[in-house]
């Protein structure tokens, strides 16, 4: 006998298979969407902050005349952000001619100080040139007044023409005399000195540097049996070094005795280096504390 065969209608093979199609498109559907990558992160700039620049002559006198401006309307001078800035400061001497054998600076350890001021003189019979810079001795002068408490000596060093920012020599010529022009009195006087840097020396500290009175002295001959030449465009004084710092933290000082007067204004340094050179920048001498 034949057994019975079951018999599956078309409708109902179509629905299971729709069934089965939508089934997979659902979980197709509900399947979790990747994240998506996150953006890169920029990396944050790296500022380097290089040394303050050295300052130059036209630069250490701007902040000068600054605190000479600012000292004169009573109010504070600044000049704190100056202290540990180096500085390298040319300038000329010996523009004019020589000095007279009888006005130059000394040089000996058991005389008078100096005047700060640099200066070329000839030698016996011309046969040779002299520069010399003889430091003066600020240690008691009231300019540095108030200054740290730990300094033994204080040795002075005046910077000429500070109207001038150029290192090199004045170009301006004198105007001739006229019966309308200045009094007598006025006429070929230079100014009074009002700008300079004081090379500090910390008590008990080393010694090295320190000149005591003496000059920085250089002798400059002819080649062979001839005479120098003197110099066109006079010489170069350099000083080198850092810039100090006063009790208030301050690196310039100024002071006046009178209102309608220039305040005259200092600045303390560590002196690292004194050097001559001539007018077209060839080293002729130099002086370092080591």
């Amino acid at each position: 006998m034949l057994e019975p065969i079951a018999m599956f209608r078309p409708s109902v093979v179509a629905l299971a298979a729709s069934t089965l199609v939508l089934s997979a498109c659902q979980g197709r559907e509900e399947a979790p969407t990747a994240p998506a990558p996150a953006p890169a992160e920029t990396p944050t700039p790296v500022v380097a902050v290089g040394p303050a620049p050295t300052l130059d002559r036209a630069g250490l006198l701007q902040a000068m005349d600054v605190a000479a401006s600012a000292f004169a309307a009573g109010k504070d001078p600044g000049g704190a952000s100056l202290a540990g800035r180096r500085f390298v400061v040319r300038q000329a001497f010996g523009c004019a001619g020589p000095t007279p054998t009888d006005a130059a600076p000394v040089s000996r350890t058991n005389e008078a100080s100096g005047d700060g001021l640099a200066a070329w003189s000839w030698g016996a019979r011309r046969q040779s040139l002299r520069l010399s810079l003889a430091p003066a001795d600020w240690s008691e002068s009231p300019l540095l007044a108030g200054g740290a408490d730990g300094w033994e000596a204080a040795e002075g060093f005046w910077l000429p023409r500070p109207w001038l920012r150029q290192d090199g020599c004045p170009g301006a010529l004198a105007a001739p005399a006229s019966n309308d022009s200045e009094p007598d009195s006025l006429t070929g006087v230079a100014s009074p000195q009002t700008v300079g840097l004081a090379a500090v020396f910390d008590e008990g500290g080393s010694r090295l540097g320190r000149r005591n009175g003496r000059a920085y002295d250089f002798i400059v001959r002819g080649a062979g049996d001839q005479p120098p030449i003197a110099p066109n465009g006079g010489y170069r004084l350099v000083l080198e070094g850092r810039m100090a710092a006063f009790a208030d933290g301050r690196a310039i000082k100024c002071r006046a005795d009178s209102p309608d007067q220039r305040p005259v204004c200092i600045g303390a340094v560590q002196l690292d280096r004194v050097a001559f050179e001539d007018a077209a920048g060839q080293m002729l001498s130099e002086w370092r504390p080591s």
